[in-house]
């Protein structure tokens, strides 16, 4: 399913003393499969624009497009854009109710008119693929660590089975352990649902690690879309807004300046590893000759 936004401004108390501009003239489109990473400072917009993908908020004007339909031409339909497009929202697990795991995944897919068999399975796959197994299905959400809690969460937004799947700060509040799970797991959901992601994070180095596109807010406004090669060879710009380049960046520009030959798009510890391995393999083979 592909998203777009046509000349989208978003403003919040439209008209009062306070009234803000929060999303200015936005122009955006996602196609069918993409892991799409957003990012930008607080205040950039960027939970503003993903909260109209599925209809949470109503543009001031423009137009949301799912798969080329205006999701607001027809207000009985709302129900059937949010299932389709799943938003986890920062710390998810607050939202956790129910007495087990189990019961707590269920509740969308028991609100979608399925069969028990049917619901079961949405539940089961949805538990599988966040990596929490049986032994968990009947305990309290509140049993669980941090990690297991947003794990949990996000498979009762994966259970009903939404075609786009929206991830607000996944790792947010997270100890290292727990962000590693849950990035393991977005990983696993790209490759094994082969659905459309987009991933919301402060994190340049997951998101360099993680995406295969990257748009960057600032002030209400897209100012950057492309690979990471082409967004984070934009590093002055990047700072000027507040944000930076992965740390590896930095690194491999430190050593190009002091005579190291090395690529350019270096943003991660794996592609700076193989790099400067490479070198110095490299130079051994020189020095041999």
């Amino acid at each position: 399913m592909s998203i777009e936004v046509k000349d989208l401004t978003f403003i919040y108390n439209q008209g009062a003393v306070f009234e803000k501009k929060a999303l200015d003239n936005i122009n955006l489109q996602i196609h069918t499969g993409e892991f799409v990473g957003l990012i930008g400072q607080t205040g950039s917009g960027k939970s503003t624009l993903i909260q109209h993908f599925n209809a949470l908020l109503s543009p001031a004007s423009g137009t949301v497009l799912l798969d080329g339909a205006d999701i607001h031409a027809d207000k009985t339909k709302l129900k059937s854009v949010r299932q389709r497009v799943g938003l986890v929202f920062q710390y998810p697990e607050h939202q956790l109710f129910e007495a087990t795991v189990y019961k707590d995944v269920a509740f969308g897919p028991e609100n979608m008119e399925l069969s028990k068999e049917e619901a079961d399975m949405h539940v089961r796959d949805a538990l599988r693929i966040v990596g929490l197994d049986e032994t968990v299905y009947e305990k309290s959400p509140f049993e669980l660590s941090g990690g297991q809690k947003r794990r949990a969460a996000i498979a009762g937004v994966l259970a009903m089975r939404p075609e786009i799947l929206i991830l607000d700060e996944p790792t947010a509040g997270l100890d290292p352990r727990g962000r590693d799970e849950i990035f393991d797991k977005i990983k696993i959901m790209r490759d094994e649902l082969d659905i459309t992601i987009i991933l919301v994070s402060h994190s340049m180095e997951d998101i360099a690690r993680l995406v295969s596109r990257i748009v960057v807010m600032h002030e209400g406004k897209i100012i950057l879309d492309g690979t990471a090669a082409e967004v984070f060879r934009h590093i002055e710009l990047l700072e000027r807004t507040g944000l930076a380049a992965p740390q590896m960046a930095y690194l491999s520009r430190g050593l190009k300046t002091r005579g190291f030959a090395l690529p350019d798009d270096i943003y991660t510890v794996e592609a700076a590893f193989n790099a400067i391995d490479g070198y110095f393999k490299n130079l051994g083979r020189i020095n041999e000759h």
